[in-house]
């Protein structure tokens, strides 16, 4: 969006184009409105005063109709119709589409035979381009199709997620496969698979259409299975309170990617009956300090929400729980909030693209997902976000293969696979081996069997036995760093034993304490395991904790 602002300002500056009119065209409201409310206030940024928002096919012909010059219009895709005619056969008008792999390329023909008789249809882009025949069109677009290069032309510029990852705009991705958990059998599996093989055909005709519409509504028979369904909310509960537990996600945040509304919907009572206080509205978790901006933006809130439109069939239960448009809009802004009780979004379609929580480091997709759409899917978890170091991908479906297909084919990723889970576990694994050797004469017993005083001594041993020397302190600090980054990603794998994870917390402890001494602030105790955040935030309170952070001052 970014993008497309700046290039608003360079043509309408370009005195080749004559003050040119420019229409920025979405295919979705939201994706309108966000661009919309940043264009509207970047007015006086693009040059001109004439920046609108339009919302009706009217207003769209009254407004281009007797323009000769000039102004900037955002709408959707969906105001240019049969009725809509001739707009302005000017050359220097210039269409930027989002998603322009989406509806903004269906320029065929449709034929449809029906009892009546035959029927003849087009696509929104048909009139589009009749209604602005002489304009160029432009398309911006994370996942470009075959119709994308023949509607817009070829490939202008293109930027991938690799280098993005390189550059430090976003942040890697790590794939988490569960399906082997919640699947009934091995068959289903298989089932799936070939669901996907299907999908794979573009340009289907009537019948494949319908063909494919018995296929999802089989594998929606399967995805929603009842004990299916229960045995992917025990996992997710299991596997998201691990993480909240470990410290290992920056605020909580998780979206939970279903295949359709009544799966949602199904799956959120399953959830909400295991953990009916994830239901209950408040401001925030328990022990969250607000400031008095916080007060003010916060709203009470669930911790977990359904996000979808309201359907007019939808039961009571349901249609209460969506909302409204409004009340969407509200969700928008408490996901967005790091300090809101909002923690846990169910998406079907929304909030998969255009889209944007930094802090949001998980997800979780139960839904079969198409190769073009699937980039933009796991790209919520990729953004750049302080103390977030890479986004986690946890499959209940089997998107594996279709991910690593759509990488190479949207992103030029530079490897067959991109890093799995197992990569963080070794790397676990072997960062504990390393520490145990640089504590090999050390006696760290007090730490796992003592009362809390002991174990706060224990770790004040720690530390002095770190700081012996500047060079041991240096490759513990590197070593614990590595470790916890990767034990962030794997907190809830089984094959980190009890007895790793409670090394993992001691290390992570004495680092702490060291980070405090040598940066002279808090403890960067946030991203902890829960028992021993509060054994150092119960320190802090007592005496104790004065004399473990004088330790190497003298």
């Amino acid at each position: 969006s970014y993008t497309m602002l700046f290039l608003t300002r360079r043509l309408m500056k370009d005195t080749h184009f004559r003050s040119p009119t420019i229409l920025v065209i979405t295919d979705r409201t939201d994706l309108d409105d966000q661009l919309s409310k940043q264009f509207v206030s970047s007015k006086k940024y693009i040059g001109d005063e004439t920046v609108v928002s339009i919302d009706s096919r009217e207003r769209l012909r009254q407004e281009l109709q007797g323009r000769t010059s000039g102004g900037v219009y955002l709408t959707t895709i969906q105001k240019f119709t049969e009725d809509l005619s001739l707009l302005t056969d000017r050359t220097n008008v210039i269409c930027i589409s989002d998603e322009a792999h989406r509806s903004q390329i269906n320029l065929d023909q449709k034929v449809r035979v029906t009892a009546e008789g035959v029927e003849r249809t087009y696509g929104f882009a048909k009139y589009l381009h009749d209604s602005l025949p002489n304009a160029t069109y432009v398309g911006f677009t994370g996942t470009p199709v075959d119709g994308t290069i023949e509607v817009f032309g070829g490939i202008v510029d293109a930027y991938t997620m690799t280098e993005s990852v390189r550059d430090g705009i976003t942040v890697n991705l790590v794939y988490d496969g569960r399906a082997a958990r919640v699947t009934l059998n091995q068959q289903k599996v298989k089932e799936i698979e070939d669901y996907y093989a299907k999908c794979e055909i573009e340009g289907a005709n009537e019948y494949q259409i319908e063909e494919s519409q018995k296929a999802v509504a089989h594998i929606d028979m399967i995805i929603g299975d009842p004990d299916r369904l229960h045995a992917v909310a025990e996992d997710f509960i299991k596997h998201y309170e691990t993480r909240v537990a470990e410290g290992a996600t920056v605020a909580g945040k998780a979206m939970f990617v279903c295949s359709n509304r009544n799966i949602a919907f199904a799956l959120y009572k399953i959830i909400i009956e295991l953990r009916p206080a994830w239901a209950k509205k408040k401001i925030c978790a328990d022990g969250v300090e607000l400031s008095e901006k916080n007060k003010k933006e916060l709203k009470p809130i669930e911790m977990i929400k359904l996000v979808m439109t309201r359907n007019k069939d939808d039961e009571k239960e349901l249609f209460d729980i969506l909302g409204t448009k409004d009340d969407r809009k509200e969700f928008d802004r408490q996901f967005k909030n790091i300090k809101s009780n909002f923690k846990i979004a169910i998406v079907v379609d929304m909030w998969l693209t255009g889209f944007d929580v930094p802090s949001l480091d998980t997800i979780y997709i139960d839904k079969p997902i198409q190769q073009h759409s699937l980039i933009q899917t796991i790209s919520r978890v990729n953004r750049v976000y302080e103390g977030k170091d890479k986004g986690l991908i946890v499959d209940y479906i089997g998107i594996k293969k279709n991910m690593n297909l759509a990488l190479k084919k949207y992103t030029n990723f530079e490897t067959d696979e991109f890093e799995e889970i197992e990569q963080s576990i070794t790397i676990v694994k072997d960062q504990l081996e390393v520490l145990a050797q640089m504590f090999h004469i050390f006696n760290s017993s007090d730490f796992f069997n003592g009362t809390p005083k002991e174990q706060l001594h224990c770790l004040n041993r720690a530390v002095e036995y770190v700081q012996l020397s500047e060079e041991l302190e240096t490759r513990f600090m590197a070593a614990v760093k590595r470790m916890k980054q990767a034990f962030n990603l794997c907190s809830s794998s089984e094959k980190i034993s009890d007895e790793e994870k409670s090394y993992i917390h001691f290390y992570c402890a004495v680092r702490s304490i060291l980070f405090k001494l040598t940066r002279g602030d808090a403890p960067d105790i946030a991203q902890m395991n829960a028992r021993v955040r509060e054994l150092l935030e119960g320190a802090i309170q007592s005496d104790g904790i004065e004399e473990l952070f004088e330790t190497g001052k003298h």
